[in-house]
């Protein structure tokens, strides 16, 4: 089975900036696509950026400019650079990966307050 285990949430100030990481353990083979999901109470859940192994990038329109993506293949690890922090990107953000199967991570919380 393949786990993901996000880190680096925590509490920011509006501009600032924060640095998640998600690293995939166990036997994590043929991972082709690791992104980034987050979830606002009451809202649904949404997809942030995401990234394939060929290094190519998606991100939804209200964090482009702000976020990156970026990846260690070698060590099946994603992360996430965001930058210019606004209140509303307050979630808890989930690590995600597709090997034809799909995983998820169980969540870290970024709040972004004054």
């Amino acid at each position: 089975q393949v786990q993901l285990v996000e880190s680096g949430g925590g509490l920011v100030q509006p501009g600032g900036s924060l640095r998640l990481s998600c690293a995939a353990s166990g036997r994590a083979f043929n991972i082709n696509r690791m992104g980034w999901y987050r979830q606002a109470p009451g809202k649904q859940r949404e997809l942030v950026a995401a990234i394939t192994s060929g290094g190519s990038t998606n991100y939804v329109d209200s964090v482009k400019g702000r976020f990156t993506i970026s990846r260690d293949n070698a060590k099946n690890t994603v992360y996430l650079q965001m930058n210019s922090l606004k209140p509303e990107d307050t979630a808890v953000y989930y690590c995600n990966a597709h090997s034809g199967l799909i995983y998820w991570g169980t969540g870290t919380l970024v709040t972004v307050s004054s």
